[in-house]
């Protein structure tokens, strides 16, 4: 069992009243809880002070979730990144997980859901990404679900998918839910995730 005193959630929200019920919730499941209002001021923070993961919202006033994201990429130890939105943004999405972050909520959440996209990623924080691929390359996709695949993680909807390949929206939909039952993704952004370590733009 974790002890998640020890555990430090640092929430990036600019929404004063959620950013609160988020500090109240997870202080209560017994982390440790940094807050701020801006990705401004979580990076002018002590980075002594960087450990466990971030919880960042997509849109914040200034320099958005994604902006961050990038601006932790280049220090030396990136923290894990889950992301929330009160939208369900595809490309967004897509370009989130494609950056390395762990999970993107759409709001609003089961705190359920929540804890356990945090757990994922302080979890995560130091996979390395061949362990990823070597789990990906036990999968047999046939050369559809692979093309199917490689639209998905470009960002591409199952309309947009199917006129590509002159197919039905709805046999894209079927593909896209049998490529989630092999990969064992619950998410859209579960899926991303793992599908990271195949090379599915070859």
């Amino acid at each position: 069992m974790h002890n998640n005193s020890a555990r430090t959630i640092h929430v990036v929200e600019d929404d004063v009243s959620m950013r609160t019920a988020l500090k109240r919730l997870l202080s209560s499941a017994g982390y440790s809880v940094r807050d701020y209002a801006s990705a401004g001021e979580f990076l002018v923070s002590e980075p002594g002070e960087w450990s466990g993961c971030l919880l960042v919202d997509l849109e914040l006033g200034g320099p958005s979730g994604l902006d961050l994201q990038q601006a932790l990429r280049r220090q030396p130890r990136a923290l894990p990144v889950v992301f929330m939105s009160a939208y369900s943004d595809v490309p967004r999405t897509v370009q989130a997980m494609k950056a390395g972050a762990v999970d993107f909520l759409v709001k609003p959440f089961e705190r359920q859901t929540l804890l356990n996209a945090l757990e994922a990623a302080l979890d995560i924080g130091a996979e390395e990404p061949h362990a990823r691929a070597s789990c990906a390359s036990g999968l047999n996709l046939g050369e559809r679900e692979r093309t199917v695949l490689r639209g998905i993680v470009a960002g591409r909807r199952n309309k947009q998918i199917a006129a590509d390949l002159g197919l039905s929206e709805r046999t894209i939909k079927s593909c896209r839910a049998e490529l989630m039952r092999k990969f064992g993704a619950d998410s859209l952004a579960d899926l991303l995730r793992r599908a990271d370590g195949l090379a599915v733009a070859a």
